[in-house]
């Protein structure tokens, strides 16, 4: 199948801006739209204890019963899955798509997507689902573990989406940030965007190198390009900058694999997420 963005979709309030932002990057990109619902039919149900005084035949009629109700709200859960993606197919198309797909899963979210992700130029996805919509404290589980285990670039998107202005690099001369760069220069995603690039760090000899490098690459590609390197702690550092320069989309690696690189990188990638309150795109 041809490389696609792919949005996924669930009842919470965060889907709007997935389905605005789908269809921002889908146009940008001129890459087909697909809309993902999935039905999480691998929930572990309630621990129900029959061990009282029913008889027998009760025990069996009660089971049966059960059995029942979890057929009906499967069914149920089906169809809401079907309005959902019909609302979000209808979105997409006054936003400018012109034929967005749709499809209709069973499974949990992460397997789905993993096993999804060949078909992938980019996924979208809101910072928390249904389940936890509310927390606004929290990051969502599930945002959490795809970014864990998919190997493509992803979208974050808080409640609401627009296109972006200013958009800001978090570098750190890393091979990951290098590709970002060059992802960056040539992509068709964020053409006539002036980006901001900024290592946070001491101000040296190889720092100073490497953003000279990654501005350069930005202004050959004909992007207006500016670069700061600033010490401090990087989660607040990265978010100061944002304000002052009215940053409205961030790009940075995603966690590391190895023990160390997660100490140093993942914990600050999960408070960015955590914080966002502009979409961030996450690179692998």
């Amino acid at each position: 199948m041809t490389e696609q963005v792919m949005a996924a979709i669930d009842g919470s309030t965060f889907s709007e801006g997935v389905c605005d932002a789908a269809a921002w990057a889908s146009l940008a990109l001129e890459a087909p739209l697909t809309f993902l619902h999935v039905n999480d039919n691998h929930a572990p149900p309630e621990e129900r204890n029959l061990s009282g005084n029913l008889l027998a035949g009760g025990r069996e009629r009660l089971l049966e019963e059960l059995a029942r109700l979890d057929e009906q709200r499967a069914r149920v859960a089906q169809e809401q899955g079907r309005l959902m993606l019909k609302a979000a197919r209808e979105r997409a198309i006054q936003d400018g798509v012109a034929e967005p797909g749709t499809r209709q899963r069973n499974g949990t979210l992460v397997e789905t997507l993993e096993e999804l992700q060949g078909d992938m130029r980019l996924l979208v996805i809101g910072k928390r689902g249904e389940g936890a919509e509310q927390a606004s404290g929290h990051l969502g589980s599930n945002l959490e573990r795809v970014v864990r285990t998919l190997h493509r670039p992803i979208l974050m998107v808080p409640a609401s989406f627009e296109a972006p202005k200013k958009v800001m690099l978090a570098f750190d001369g890393s091979p990951t940030t290098r590709k970002g760069v060059e992802m960056l220069a040539k992509s068709p995603l964020f053409a006539g965007i002036p980006v901001h690039v900024v290592i946070v760090g001491a101000e040296t000899g190889d720092n100073r190198s490497q953003l000279d490098w990654a501005l350069a690459t930005l202004r050959d590609a004909g992007h207006e390009a500016e670069g700061a390197i600033r010490a401090g702690e990087v989660e607040a550092t990265l978010r100061a900058y944002k304000d002052e320069n009215a940053i409205d989309l961030l790009v940075m690696g995603a966690y590391g694999h190895s023990r160390i690189r997660h100490l140093l990188v993942g914990s600050t990638t999960t408070e960015m997420l955590r914080r966002a309150s502009v979409p961030i795109l996450l690179l692998r």
